[in-house]
């Protein structure tokens, strides 16, 4: 037998062309490029992409694998099992009810139910206006000052149903918030 048919071709699989935009690719590999050598640069890259773009894109998985050398299904796993994760742009403001023991406790489920029907949306939407979107998360770290919200970076203990309508309408003026 030949050499020649010993050989077999392993075909190639050409990537679909990303929808990132130039701008948004560029900004996903300056994070990559910036942070890929710290030890166990995963998140602190993720955390890059949606600080600079505001979520993490689905076609951004495929770049942040290629520049670390891990399957899209790591990449995948890890963006899908963090809850902070967005793979959606958010509103302007983005507002996180916190679900933990302690501020159930002291009545956030009652405010969870009050954010969702004031806003008219469910955990992971965003107002039809854009101008907020609401999620869960599972401690602030305010446990004393609870039930607690942050809105962008910003945190509020011993919110009321009252209080949070004041927060939120405060956000939607214009300059509000941030």
């Amino acid at each position: 037998m030949s050499q020649k048919s010993s050989l077999r071709a392993i075909p190639i699989r050409v990537e679909s062309a990303s929808s990132l935009a130039a701008a948004e690719r560029a900004a996903v590999l300056e994070v990559c490029t910036r942070l890929k050598t710290l030890a166990g640069p995963l998140l602190p890259i993720l955390h890059g992409v949606q600080r600079a773009l505001g979520h993490v894109p689905q076609d951004a998985v495929p770049l942040i694998a290629a520049e670390l050398n891990l399957s899209r299904a790591e990449i995948h796993g890890v963006v899908t099992f963090y809850h902070y994760f967005r793979k959606n742009l958010p509103g302007r403001h983005v507002v996180h009810v916190c679900r933990a023991e302690a501020c159930q406790s002291v009545g956030a489920v009652a405010l969870e139910a009050h954010a969702k029907k004031s806003l008219g949306i469910d955990f992971h939407q965003t107002t039809r206006d854009g101008s907020i979107s609401l999620g869960p998360v599972y401690c602030l770290g305010n446990c004393a000052l609870g039930p607690s919200i942050m809105i962008d970076e910003r945190l509020e203990g011993r919110v009321s149903p009252e209080r949070f309508d004041a927060i939120v309408a405060h956000a939607r003026l214009p300059g509000g918030t941030r």
